[in-house]
């Protein structure tokens, strides 16, 4: 497959690192000579430097030949003309684009991307899809990660292992017996910041995230396997009225009737434009890290604190202080991956990279055949897919235990039609199985060869 990738910054230097791995033909532009530079140095990929939206760079990257356009430069316009010269003038078939702008994304305005307009196949709102996984942890107290799987029947969840962690020095091929009413695999822990895909005789140990995945139905009684049963927060404080903050604000006012939202935001313009928005939102101007404010919020009295500014510090400080004046739960947003080993020690219950989470969002739709989700595990140590069975798949009809599967791939769940199943050795996988599938960064590839379910567009 030729793909091309407008934009060298964190969001494509990743995809092109996943795609590159792969064995596709993948060229990538920006108008920054130094990224292309860097770029032709760490990944075996084409660079091209110049405008994306230049009909003449498109051209000299490929683009008569492409198969797909991604275009995450940090201009939507430029995202957007690169994907429309992309279909006007070399007929590139898929065409992805990252869009900031939420008045672009506006239903007022939708005929604007129609086919007869601007043809892009795929709109990545990175806002939104922040937003979207903030509120999943919102909804899902306890935990520092949170994934619906199968349409919502099933859910992938991290959580930290307490003292009183009640599975903790237990090998794990036990607690289907301790447990046998729960239908819950682990998959996958974090212990001193070091990835582990476990076997059937690790334990769990104090200070270990752990993640499973669980039947949707079940995962109240297992969060509480694993000593979680926080309610879900009723009083919320979000710091930062950006995109981020006002989505998850509207998620919050339209989904969970009831809930008392405050939020702090630091430019008078900003946060009038907030006031005006959110009639029932309190509106307090003002830097998160000011105590007087956070006194002004009732800090002691909310259940979560939220962190969404543009600001890697002032998140992460402001959370602490927020938990230092008592409030119980804070959830963090970074975009350095430097600070990743900082949330067990500083206290930090969740905190959200939008890097891994967009990256992943991009290529969920890239592996479109029989591949019906990707998700990261923080910073893509491991990556979990769904993908679906197909009749003539060489896994079908075959059990777990014929597949001689390596040992950094396990198979978390199999769902069948409206069934859950977490598998044993001897579950037979059959046509029109959902499986979702842990695997390390290395065995990515092999795995989508072995389920029959490599990339295919079209």
């Amino acid at each position: 497959m030729r793909v091309i990738i407008c934009g060298a910054g964190q969001v494509g230097y990743n995809i092109a690192n996943y795609l590159s791995r792969e064995d596709n033909d993948v060229t990538i532009i920006d108008v920054d000579a130094a990224l292309i530079s860097q770029i032709n140095d760490d990944l075996d990929v084409n660079g091209v430097v110049g405008y994306a939206s230049n009909p003449d760079t498109l051209k000299a990257a490929g683009a008569n030949d492409a198969d797909m356009i991604i275009a995450v430069t940090m201009s939507d316009e430029v995202n957007m003309v690169a994907c429309q010269i992309g279909h006007s003038l070399f007929s590139i078939p898929k065409k992805i684009a990252r869009i900031r702008e939420q008045s672009y994304l506006d239903p007022a305005w939708s005929n604007l991307f129609s086919r007869s307009h601007m043809p892009i196949d795929v709109i990545i709102s990175p806002e939104l899809v922040i937003a979207n996984d903030i509120y999943q942890r919102l909804s899902v107290p306890g935990t520092t990660f949170v994934n619906t799987l199968a349409d919502g029947k099933a859910h992938m969840v991290g959580v930290i292992c307490q003292e009183d962690c009640p599975v903790i020095n237990t090998p794990l091929a036990h607690l289907s017996n301790l447990f046998s009413d729960l239908s819950f695999k682990v998959i996958s822990i974090l212990r001193n910041n070091k990835p582990i895909i476990p076997d059937d005789d690790e334990q769990l140990m104090v200070g270990d995230e752990a993640y499973f995945v669980t039947d949707t139905q079940h995962l109240q009684r297992v969060l509480a396997a694993f000593g979680h049963e926080e309610k879900e927060a009723r009083k919320i404080v979000i710091t930062g009225g950006g995109n981020i903050g006002l989505g998850l604000a509207n998620m919050l006012r339209e989904r969970n009737r009831g809930v008392q939202i405050k939020m702090i935001e630091k430019s008078g313009p900003r946060a009038r434009y907030l006031s005006e928005q959110l009639e029932d939102v309190i509106i307090l101007k003002g830097n998160g890290l000011d105590k007087e404010i956070l006194e002004e919020a009732s800090i002691e009295n909310v259940e979560t604190y939220v962190a969404v500014t543009n600001d890697d510090e002032s998140n992460i400080l402001g959370s602490l202080l927020a938990k230092q004046y008592g409030c119980q739960r804070v959830i963090t947003l970074v975009n350095n991956e430097v600070y990743t080993p900082l949330v067990g020690p500083l206290g930090i219950d969740a905190m959200v990279l939008p890097k891994a989470t967009i990256v992943a969002t991009i290529m969920q739709h890239v592996r479109r055949g029989r591949i019906k989700g990707l998700h990261n595990l923080r910073d893509g140590f491991a990556e979990v897919v769904e993908a679906e069975v197909s009749e003539t798949s060489s896994i079908a009809n075959s059990s777990i235990k014929e597949l001689n599967l390596p040992q950094d791939v396990i198979i978390g769940a199999v769902v069948r039609e409206d069934e859950v199943i977490m598998p044993g050795p001897e579950t037979v996988i059959k046509p029109d199985d959902l499986v979702v599938i842990l695997a390390s960064r290395e065995q990515v590839q092999h795995v989508e060869k072995m389920f029959s379910v490599q990339v295919d567009l079209f």
